[in-house]
């Protein structure tokens, strides 16, 4: 086949462009198996895939596609590792910086994640992912004024950034500022009066208020909407018991051991009853 070649003026592959075309192919076959394997959910045989593709060529793209891959099998570490390798090609990449800070919440690194996202502000001020992000990273620090800053800057961005709403009402309960976190509630419910995590917090303000009829009413359309939310069944025990309503308390406390058996019942059936007492203290 060489001969024909050399006759008829085509070129003859040399050793070393032969064995440079395997290895691209060898990259390529690793790569794009392991983009198969990432969309296929396949997340533990895509890593594998991808640091072969990368022990071969340096590739961002591919090293991108580990991280993602690595994410979803949950090793942050090797996850933020990647990430960091592909901001120092790339610091001015926003993309990179919002997934780093990401990864370093799900770590609960809430300094590395602050410092990630005052980056991404540096470039981009008006990034409302990394306002939010800022956002959490400060309640971590337990700094919610810091929080309330960012969230209240990103909602100044996009007037419809329902997250934010929802998660500067949470911060404002924790603070006891329960007017300010029902006036995001409201707003929230305007337009999303059948999102669980909405009327979860609702019915957390009206138990905050001390307004346990209206706050056993909105724990009852969260399980309307997700009858498998432990949580909603756990609260409104609380509240069913400071009302005196003993056995829908109890009701619900076995709702919540039936849809989440691992959870610590006894604990919350200890602070039930020693509500119970402080409402009731002579056992009337």
């Amino acid at each position: 086949m060489n001969i024909f070649k050399a006759l008829f003026g085509g070129k003859v592959e040399t050793e070393e462009e032969k064995a440079r075309n395997a290895t691209e192919n060898q990259f390529d076959m690793f790569k794009y198996d392991g983009v198969k394997a990432l969309k296929t959910g396949q997340a533990e045989y895509a890593v594998k895939c991808f640091a072969k593709a990368l022990e071969i060529s340096d590739d961002p793209e591919v090293r991108d596609y580990l991280s993602r891959a690595l994410i979803q099998v949950g090793d942050m570490p090797a996850a933020m590792e990647q990430l960091e390798k592909l901001a120092e090609a790339e610091p001015d990449n926003l993309r990179i910086l919002t997934m780093m800070a990401r990864v370093a919440y799900m770590e609960e690194d809430y300094d590395k994640m602050a410092d990630t996202c005052d980056k991404a502000l540096e470039l981009d001020g008006e990034n409302t992912d990394a306002c939010y992000l800022r956002a959490q990273a400060a309640n971590g620090q337990n700094d919610p004024s810091k929080a309330v800053e960012m969230l209240t800057k990103a909602i100044g961005i996009n007037e419809d950034f329902g997250d934010a709403y929802l998660l500067r009402a949470k911060t404002w309960l924790k603070q006891g500022e329960i007017a300010k976190a029902d006036e995001d509630a409201e707003r929230l419910l305007q337009q999303h009066d059948d999102n669980e995590d909405v009327l979860m917090l609702k019915a957390q303000i009206e138990k905050a208020k001390g307004n346990g009829d209206e706050a056993v009413a909105y724990y009852g359309k969260v399980i309307d909407v997700n009858p498998f939310f432990a949580d909603a069944f756990r609260e409104r025990a609380a509240v069913k018991m400071a009302k005196g309503d003993t056995a829908g308390a109890e009701e619900d406390l076995r709702q919540a051991e039936e849809i989440n058996p691992t959870a610590d019942n006894e604990n919350i059936e200890r602070e039930l009853n020693q509500k119970y007492k402080d409402m009731n203290p002579y056992g009337f």
